[in-house]
């Protein structure tokens, strides 16, 4: 479990560098540009999803062995 979380963390970062690619600095809400927002925003709230899991585990975990 800890590796696909592990996994899901690193293809959510791959698609926020990817999608930044896309941005369009100029017009940020038109467009791809638009859709590329959506799609960082969208990787950005995996990651951090992710990660709370990935803490919250660690405090099971800990409280477990007491």
């Amino acid at each position: 479990m800890k590796y696909f979380i592990y996994l899901l963390i690193a293809i959510a970062t791959g698609l926020i560098i990817y999608n930044i690619t896309y941005l369009d600095f100029d017009d940020l809400f038109a467009g791809d540009s638009k859709t590329a927002l959506i799609g960082i925003f969208s990787s950005a709230c995996v990651v951090l999803l992710m990660s709370i899991l990935l803490v919250s585990k660690n405090i099971q975990k800990k409280k477990r062995g007491n």
